[in-house]
């Protein structure tokens, strides 16, 4: 599911986790999701594959929702809902 078709408002945080290594974007993730209101969203930005696969998986561990994915060539966009 692409960026654009989710989503209907823009992002209320922006994390800009490229050129980090796992397990370095979940971590910037858990820690901005912390700080946000339940039903807000974080665009976060990165460039490690690994982070497709991490991202979604913690998003079903933690009680958030994980809304979006838009590859931009060396560079994906991930969209999370906080929880509650």
């Amino acid at each position: 599911m692409g960026y654009h078709a989710t989503m209907t408002r823009p992002p209320d945080v922006t994390l800009d986790c490229e050129g980090l290594l796992c397990p370095l974007p979940v971590l910037r993730a858990r820690k901005a999701l912390a700080a946000m209101a339940p039903g807000q969203i974080l665009r976060l930005t990165a460039t490690d594959r690994m982070a497709a696969i991490d991202l979604p998986h913690f998003c079903s561990e933690a009680g958030h929702r994980f809304l979006a994915a838009e590859d931009m060539g060396t560079v994906t966009a991930y969209l999370i809902e906080r929880g509650a």
